[in-house]
């Protein structure tokens, strides 16, 4: 059977991590490990990742260098299959998502897969202000500055072990540089999930403000030209085209 790693970065989570932990103990699919990364939180973390003390559930708290450097302490932790990231104010949108994944990787040619999420309000975790497709995307899209919602994207460990993890070096889109890493430039075989599996909270550091938005764009262009992806700035910014259409009523997050 898959044993599918969930590795959660935390700091200062307090107020949303519950939602996160108890999203991921209700995931019908036994094959799982939680592990949590907190980085040294003041706020109360550690009491709530305490509450929820489980055989699956395993946990640190210490410094660290950023959410990148969190996340690649997870990755070498991790001892999973296959592994996927969901954000300390993230939550699963049904409780089979897991399962579905698990039974994607039954095949052993696939490598990394992702399905859909949407956007849900801070205060109402029903309330859906953007949907996030990803049925569209190819790995040529990545020179547009699109990526599939990484939330959903779960890869085999044996990549990471290949091909590499985070890159500390970048402030806001290290996970955009690993997917064309991973997706143009190593071209491992992927799959699509035609269904939402994440809702993510509203107000993510990469949109939290014009400034975050400058920084993000000159990495996703930086991390195209590191990987021998010809693109431009023009092509970049085309993908603020795209997240117009996701404004718009879509079926309900847990929606198969």
């Amino acid at each position: 059977m898959t044993k599918v790693s969930v590795i959660t970065a935390a700091r200062n989570a307090a107020s949303t991590i519950e939602d996160t932990l108890r999203s991921v103990a209700e995931q019908t699919y036994p094959h799982v490990e939680h592990i949590v990364i907190d980085g040294a939180s003041t706020d109360g973390t550690v009491s709530v990742i305490q509450r929820h003390a489980s055989s699956n559930l395993s946990w640190i708290s210490e410094p660290d260098a950023g959410i990148y450097d969190a996340m690649n302490k997870g990755i070498g932790r991790a001892s999973g299959d296959v592994i996927g990231f969901l954000n300390a104010d993230d939550l699963y949108a049904a409780p089979d998502i897991l399962q579905t994944v698990a039974q994607g990787f039954d095949d052993p040619k696939l490598d990394a897969c992702y399905g859909d999420l949407v956007y849900v309000r801070n205060n109402n975790l029903d309330r859906v202000v953007r949907y996030f497709g990803a049925q569209s995307f190819t790995p040529g899209r990545l020179r547009y500055g699109q990526m599939p919602p990484h939330p959903t994207l779960y890869v085999r460990r044996q990549v990471f072990q290949k091909y590499g993890v985070f890159r500390t070096d970048y402030n806001i889109a290290a996970d955009y540089e690993l997917v064309v890493r991973l997706f143009l430039k190593a071209a491992i075989r992927f799959s699509y999930v035609p269904r939402v599996m994440v809702k993510m909270r509203v107000g993510g550091i990469s949109t939290r403000s014009w400034r975050s938005n400058v920084v993000l764009n000159e990495e996703i262009l930086r991390a195209c030209r590191e990987n021998g992806v010809p693109t431009n700035r023009f092509n970049i910014y085309l993908k603020y085209v795209t997240k117009v259409f996701q404004m718009v009523r879509r079926p309900s997050p847990t929606a198969s």
